[in-house]
């Protein structure tokens, strides 16, 4: 290491969302890949904090400034929320550590539905969009509903002839498709691996680029059927605002040390996450980037306060 800061006490991991949500399995990923590293003398505690789409977390990571031992998993959120005007706080008012991973959206349905492939889907949405009721995890405008958004503009549609309902949860969003409550879910795509597995819903079409190893490789892309939809959700990591830059430069650096563990890897394939590592100066251009992306897509939502206005 060559950050001249390290932890002196106890360092705490904040998910958004319930045990076994996105957030979650990030953070908890992430501690055990920490610890292989050795990297630090300190444990690593992870806290949930779920409710409001991840917002009370970062609400608390705001009221903790300057922090070094206080760190939480960011994601795309940061960036919608601020620009929905749902939210006061974006990137800007913690510290962007690290972007981690990426994670494709999986389309499911019901095991009862009678949508058995994404071209079904295409018809069903080309027929009559509005008659779906569709769930998403964990905001309206994030990558969820924007890849919704591009599969119906597919079909011939715009995404305002949608009925779709956030959770704040991806593993509540998909017990809504189990149960046959929704008839379609928009999720991430480890979030429907048990219950694929079970046999309770099936997976469409996938927003990865390709074919996914592991629990999903069966399973077609967007890309496959015709429709180029790629869009992902990426998990990162964020601190306090005015952390000091000694304590990013070690943050970096573990992350760096940490996506490069065993333990890591194997979250990778078990969880079907892309490896996606941006820190630095590289972090700071792709968040600008990203708002720029965000900031088009939410207006072909028509989610945008002056779109609205």
């Amino acid at each position: 290491m060559t950050a001249s800061w390290r932890p002196t006490s106890r360092v705490t991991l904040l998910a958004g969302t319930a045990v076994g949500g996105g957030l979650d399995r990030v953070a908890r990923a992430l501690a055990a890949a920490l610890e292989e590293t050795r990297l630090l003398d300190v444990p690593v505690e992870v806290v949930n904090i779920p409710g409001d789409g991840a917002r009370r977390v970062w609400r608390e990571v705001f009221h903790h400034p300057g922090d070094p031992h206080l760190l939480s998993v960011s994601s795309s959120n940061l960036t919608t929320d601020r620009l929905l005007g749902v939210a006061d706080l974006g990137h800007a008012e913690t510290t962007p550590v690290a972007v981690l991973v990426s994670e494709a959206i999986a389309f499911c349905v019901p095991a009862a539905s009678p949508l058995w492939s994404g071209g079904d889907l295409l018809q069903a949405l080309a027929r009559a969009p509005g008659d779906l009721n569709i769930v998403l995890a964990t905001a309206l405008g994030n990558p969820n509903h924007m890849a919704l958004a591009e599969t119906v503009r597919h079909a011939g549609h715009e995404a305002g002839t949608l009925r779709v309902r956030a959770f704040d949860s991806a593993p509540d969003a998909v017990a809504a498709v189990v149960t046959g409550a929704a008839d379609l879910g928009a999720v991430s795509a480890a979030s429907v691996v048990r219950a694929l597995d079970e046999g309770t819903l099936r997976v469409l079409g996938l927003t990865a680029p390709g074919r996914m190893p592991g629990p999903l490789v069966a399973v077609p892309t967007w890309v496959e059927q015709g429709v180029s939809c790629t869009i992902g959700a990426w998990r990162g990591i964020s601190g306090p605002p005015g952390m000091p830059a000694e304590a990013v430069a070690f943050w970096s650096e573990a992350m760096a040390a940490a996506t490069g563990t065993a333990a890591w890897r194997e979250a990778l394939l078990r969880q079907s996450w892309a490896p996606m590592l941006v820190t630095g100066d590289a972090l700071a251009r792709y968040l600008e980037e990203e708002e720029a992306m965000m900031h088009a897509g939410l207006a072909g939502l028509g989610l945008l306060p002056e779109a609205a206005a």
